[in-house]
């Protein structure tokens, strides 16, 4: 699906942006066989995943994998559904993917990349891999009782470290966020809000040099090239690398509990192909000229700025005289 520019906005503010989820829209997309998200899912979880997939001891993630199921029915992906067996043992399938868990065993026909990878897990951490490779979102669950977050399934991180960010107040998961002051005194209400009835979501963008959907900050070291010559074409050279990354993160309630389900959809496509309009390169232009040096600086466009505000507004101007 293309991004919705009317999502960029100037001046650039750090803002919750949330808005509710219109009646009847899904929260979560399917895993393809063969996708991009599936494939470097499978990536990170057979090379890494405790990073990925993480807990508060103790944690009982079952009523999230419950409202996870719930979802994919309610909208008919039948991706992840949950019963028992004829013998009372707990059956997650991830029906499109081919692969099933009974209790701790890992059955099924489908990509045998995919059941080895399983096997090869702990016995703990297999239903949370099942889930997170039966979707393209990856998962958290959000405390509203204390505004936490005790568990993550988080294979493609926008360059934050799932490990550091479990078990700890949603304040301090905000803390590196630059400009971020909003975002973390508003913490504690805003985990009441969408963590009660009410589905909510919103969305977020940048522009980053790694086109990756998997940002670990330990693995992803793809920088912007410094400049090395003529303006226009130093801006020309940027713009060629360079991928309009989006997330669209929902909250699913959890019955029964103060808790939700944090979910989180990212795409990464080349800005030239994202950029199709002059409207896109106006929005994206006036956005990061607007920016501070705090965001800029966290969202890694501080060396990249004027570059880019230079092929942006070159696509703009382009898009005006073509007309």
């Amino acid at each position: 699906m293309a991004f919705d520019f009317s999502h960029v906005t100037a001046p650039f503010r750090m803002q919750p942006g949330l808005r509710r989820v219109a009646p009847g829209t899904a929260q979560l997309t399917a895993s393809a066989p063969g996708s991009r998200h599936l494939r470097e899912k499978i990536a990170v979880l057979g090379s890494t995943p405790m990073q990925a997939l993480c807990a508060v001891p103790g944690f009982d993630e079952m009523p999230a994998l419950h409202a996870i199921a719930a979802e994919s029915e309610r909208v008919g992906l039948g991706a992840f559904r949950l019963d028992e067996t004829s013998a009372g043992a707990l059956r997650c399938d991830a029906p499109l993917l081919g692969w099933t868990l009974e209790g701790d065993r890992v059955g099924g026909d489908g990509d045998p990349d995919i059941g080895a990878l399983l096997d090869a897990l702990p016995a703990h951490l297999r239903r949370s891999a099942l889930v997170s490779l039966a979707f393209a979102d990856d998962f958290a669950v959000l405390d509203g009782a204390d505004a936490t977050v005790p568990w993550l399934a988080v294979c493609l991180p926008s360059h934050w470290a799932p490990e550091d960010k479990v078990g700890r107040a949603f304040a301090a998961v905000h803390a590196p966020v630059g400009d971020g002051e909003l975002l973390r005194a508003a913490s504690a209400s805003l985990a009441a809000l969408v963590t009660g009835k009410e589905r909510w979501e919103r969305f977020v963008w940048t522009i980053t040099a790694d086109s990756r959907l998997r940002q670990h900050p330990a693995r992803s070291d793809v920088a912007w090239p410094e400049p090395a010559g003529e303006k226009d074409l130093d801006a020309e050279a940027l713009g060629a690398i360079a991928s309009l990354r989006s997330e669209r993160q929902t909250f699913i309630p959890i019955a029964g509990t103060r808790q939700a389900v944090f979910t989180i959809l990212v795409e990464s496509v080349p800005l030239g192909e994202a950029v199709a309009s002059g409207d896109g390169a106006r929005r994206l232009h006036d956005a990061i000229a607007s920016m501070s040096p705090a965001v800029l600086a966290y969202r890694r466009l501080d060396r990249a700025r004027d570059r880019l505000l230079a092929w942006l507004a070159q696509r703009a101007d382009g898009a005006a005289s073509a007309r």
